[in-house]
């Protein structure tokens, strides 16, 4: 008696998984979502460094963004132009050139120019420094521990012996990694046809300003009267501002900085070969 029901319960049993076996199947069969060959083609030629640059969390979400349509073939930042076109020959889209973009940081107020109010003590991270205020008076400046570089995939940052990040020109993809990483939002990212820049974010009155760092901008306003065309620079709380639609992008408005805040074309001067010649030079 009890042979048979173990025999009954396993033919029983048997039957109730072919029955949902078959009926996997056929839901798989029906169901079944195919995807677009092309994606594996898209993922193969995205640089495959998921740093974010595009706005999508990663190169295979790109590509699937781009099989859809749904993003232009030339949003690749890291890839640049080059990998814009071989996108848009797999997808049989044309595409246009986009300026290369570039990491700037707008502070020069290190460790040698910039006022310390305290010595802080606690973890040793951007983030948790801006909690309290960090260890600088400036409170607009950089905080000098690096997140930024952390952040960066393509080796193309590392931080100076005065405590400051230098983003190297020739090898920033643009991928604004290092900007977002940045608690103070000191780095901006700009076209490489923007030459000139204010290197200080202080909204501090001048006086205040000049004693926290000794290269803060003060609002004097001399390259507001120096720039040759009205508008080009414009005094905003505070901060020199430029106004990349109408400011030269020569250097004929910082000849009067009284504190050296202001430089046009020292970004493309900092290579990486220049920067590890220059740390030797300094050692």
């Amino acid at each position: 008696m009890l042979a048979r029901l173990m025999i009954i319960s396993v033919v029983s049993m048997g039957g109730i998984g072919a029955v949902l076996a078959g009926f996997l199947a056929f839901a798989d069969k029906k169901l079944r979502v195919e995807e677009d060959p092309r994606i594996e083609e898209l993922s193969g030629i995205l640089p495959g460094s998921n740093c974010g640059g595009c706005g999508y969390p990663g190169c295979r979400a790109l590509a699937e963004k781009l099989a859809k349509g749904e993003a232009p073939p030339n949003v690749c930042v890291a890839g640049g132009n080059a990998v814009a076109k071989k996108l848009a020959a797999v997808l049989g889209v044309e595409t246009k050139d986009h300026k290369r973009m570039l990491a700037v940081v707008l502070c020069k107020g290190g460790r040698a120019e910039a006022e310390r109010r305290a010595s802080y003590r606690g973890d040793e991270t951007c983030t948790a420094s801006n909690l309290t205020g960090g260890d600088k008076s400036c409170s607009y400046g950089c905080l000098g521990y690096g997140e930024c570089v952390d952040a960066c995939k393509y080796d193309a940052m590392a931080m100076n012996p005065n405590g400051l990040p230098a983003v190297f020109y020739d090898k920033c993809v643009g991928c604004g990694a290092c900007a977002r990483a940045c608690p103070r939002n000191i780095i901006e990212m700009h076209p490489e046809d923007h030459k000139l820049f204010v290197y200080c974010r202080s909204r501090d009155k001048g006086a205040y300003a000049k004693k926290a760092c000794s290269v803060a901008c003060i609002a004097c306003g001399l390259c507001v009267k120096d720039c040759t065309v009205p508008g080009g620079i414009e005094l905003i709380d505070n901060l020199a501002t430029v106004n990349y639609k109408l400011a030269p992008q020569n250097g004929e408005s910082a000849k009067r900085c009284p504190t050296k805040c202001i430089f046009s074309g020292i970004e493309e001067q900092m290579t990486m070969k220049n920067y590890h010649a220059s740390a030797r030079k300094t050692a």
